[in-house]
């Protein structure tokens, strides 16, 4: 277990912590995207892959203006949120009850992040960093628009789920075969 005696030094985990999530997501997101069957939802995961790529990019000159490395830590949690996502991935559904849970593993992780970079930002604003805080203010406020524009997107698609059909921007209303992975997952249980 690490030693932290102060809030600057706090911070400095935070901001690890969440270099680790975002470089998790940058792996995670274009399989998201792949999975994906709606059109919006395919274009929100891969508009958010981009802007994953800028929030690591402020971490990186967060960590600079402490004099610290963004490398070094595990984000434990958002590895949990990642097999999720992966979970939804995997999963053997019609189209839009597959797009509505990756849209639920999606949010689960921004309703993360929010909190995180919150947190990040609290502690920033505390230890005398308002360089740091607005860095980590601006994905703050990117990371709320995200979990709202998936709340938007979907209401259209959980419509469709529910009544077992394919979304307005799905094009088909059978289930897609499961991958290897989930096929080989579900034969070892």
């Amino acid at each position: 277990m690490s030693k932290i005696s102060s809030l600057s030094e706090l911070l400095v985990d935070e901001i690890k912590d969440l270099y680790s999530a975002e470089n998790q997501l940058l792996k995670a997101l274009p399989k998201m995207a792949r999975a994906a069957s709606a059109a919006g939802l395919k274009a929100g995961f891969t508009e958010h892959l981009a802007q994953t790529r800028e929030h690591a990019a402020r971490l990186e000159r967060a960590a600079r203006l402490l004099d610290e490395s963004p490398k070094g830590k595990t984000c434990h949690a958002m590895q949990g949120l990642v097999e999720e996502g992966a979970e939804a991935i995997e999963l053997e559904a019609p189209d839009a009850v597959r797009d509505a849970a990756l849209i639920g593993a999606a949010q689960r992780v921004e309703h993360y992040e929010i909190a995180a970079y919150g947190t990040a930002h609290a502690f920033a604003l505390a230890a005398g960093e308002p360089e740091v805080a607005a860095l980590l203010e601006k994905t703050l406020q990117e990371e709320g628009d995200t979990d709202k524009k998936l709340t938007a997107l979907s209401a259209a698609i959980n419509e469709a789920a529910n009544r077992g059909e394919a979304s307005d921007e799905t094009d088909d209303k059978k289930p897609r075969p499961a991958t290897r992975a989930a096929t080989a997952k579900r034969a070892k249980q």
